[in-house]
């Protein structure tokens, strides 16, 4: 639903139809008239589809968490705004005495996943990267009987301006709004014949294709770190006491302790290790701060584009807000290109801070906030896939960014910073190699959007056709 102001008269039909509700989110949200079309199908509810723990639409359990740092000992434990990521190699662990005692956190392959506190009706089809992972209460799940249904296809109508809209009209709370199961048990699934295939397929291979991406930066990141004998991972330094000694010449220019930590000299140490590395200032590449421009949103089609720097990790790229083009500088200066690096440049340490985005073809011709650094090395002395894989892929890499942040309250990176890390380099095949895995993964994730896509416009095409 809009969040411009409307105005609208309805039936009184409608409210006897709907229960005599009388606030404005199920007429406004295009629910009712998605309805009224879904009629000229054959329809089933949607509990009649599903099927396991619950009948197959649940919450996941409410517990007290206990969190573990070993990978050995935990769960990957998704939240609400976790299942919409392309990356999920950050999120917290679980620990596993909590998982294995509670099997109905675990996630499966295929299923359908609805955020439902907070924002409502956002989507996620569970690939095979999220199969064992652990979820919250925040999102549910959506079991699709596979003797009934095809889960692509299901979660291509449940996604579309159709499904959306019923979803959501069932939300309910004033302050922090929810949805329950029992509020889309009933909600009309249409039978669309042979096109279910089609959909199903379109979607089962986007997530096929993000596991795909996924494996190729993991295998970037490990050619990088086996170049150089880097561990996988290095200590959490802002989550453990440590007790180091810093040279006098090097306290004149930080003097924060976790810029001098133990593991901050760790990867100090092994950067000096390797026979040959450059100054990222020596190397050509341009460091854009979009700054504080003057922020002023309009429709789609008199704007450009604009991401914050959380939206930017996003596996689907869907901006919702666009800077107005008569206030836009010359766009050198904020467009985004294919092949640049975006670096989130502030939050908690621990979070975003330090992670970033490889700018695939979607994200050409869009604008980021003032929170998000763009590194543009497409003609720099240096491949963008390989610097991108030793920047964000490595821990070494992200433990070097990290340290350099600077403020209490709210941490941030600087341009300057950022240009005087030292890049560890190897032989140009190996380099191009990588940076070949970077670009191959980026063009998985623009053509994934591209086929769940039109797996959704051939669900609402095939529902449009049968209501003429």
């Amino acid at each position: 639903m809009s969040r411009k102001f409307q105005c609208r008269a309805i039936p009184s039909t409608w409210l006897e139809n709907n229960g005599r509700r009388l606030d404005c989110g199920p007429y406004m949200s295009g629910a009712v008239e998605a309805k009224e079309l879904l009629k000229s199908h054959p329809n089933e509810p949607l509990k009649n589809l599903t099927a396991g723990h619950n009948g197959g639409i649940f919450n996941g359990p409410r517990f007290p968490r206990v969190y573990v740092d070993d990978p050995a000992k935990g769960i990957p434990f998704l939240g609400s705004t976790d299942i919409l990521d392309a990356d999920l190699s950050f999120v917290s662990l679980l620990s596993k005495k909590q998982v294995e005692g509670n099997p109905a956190l675990v996630l499966d392959e295929g299923w359908t996943l609805i955020t439902c506190s907070g924002t409502i009706g956002r989507m996620a089809y569970a690939s095979a990267e999220m199969k064992g992972m652990a979820g919250s209460q925040h999102f549910m799940r959506v079991v699709p009987d596979p003797e009934k249904i095809n889960s692509g296809y299901l979660y291509a109508y449940l996604s579309s301006r159709f499904g959306v809209p019923i979803v959501v009209s069932g939300t309910y709370g004033a302050i922090i709004q929810h949805i329950e199961p029992h509020h889309i048990a009933d909600l009309p699934v249409p039978r669309l014949g042979a096109m279910e295939d089609e959909a199903h397929d379109l979607v089962q291979a986007a997530a096929d294709l993000r596991v795909e991406g996924v494996e190729l930066l993991k295998t970037a990141g490990r050619l990088v770190n086996d170049q150089f004998g880097f561990p996988d991972k290095l200590a959490l330094s802002h989550r453990a006491f440590s007790c180091s000694v810093a040279s006098s010449s090097l306290v004149l220019k930080r003097l924060e302790a976790t810029f001098h930590d133990a593991v901050a000299q760790e990867s100090d140490r092994l950067i000096a290790s390797v026979p040959r590395k450059d100054e990222l200032s020596t190397l050509g590449i341009s460091i854009s701060e979009t700054g504080r421009l003057k922020q002023v949103f309009v429709d789609e089609e008199y704007g450009a584009p604009f991401l914050t720097s959380g939206e930017i990790f996003r596996q689907r790229y869907e901006p919702i807000r666009f800077l107005s083009n008569r206030l836009l500088p010359d766009e050198s200066e904020w467009a985004t290109q294919e092949g640049d690096l975006l670096l989130a440049r502030s939050g908690q340490v621990g979070g975003i801070i330090g992670r970033g985005v490889w700018a695939d073809s979607r994200f050409a011709g869009g604008c980021v906030s003032v929170d998000v650094l763009r590194l543009g090395a497409q003609n720099s002395l240096i491949l963008p896939g390989y610097l991108y894989a030793y920047l964000f892929l490595t821990d070494v890499g992200y433990r070097q960014l990290i340290r350099t942040a600077a403020g209490s309250s709210i941490p941030h990176l600087s341009a300057p910073d950022v240009l005087r890390l030292l890049i560890p380099r190897c032989d140009s095949s190996i380099e191009e190699q990588i940076n070949n895995l970077v670009w191959d993964a980026g063009r998985k994730r623009a053509e994934a959007q591209e086929k769940e896509d039109k797996a959704r416009t051939l669900v609402e095409r095939t529902i449009e056709e049968g209501g003429r």
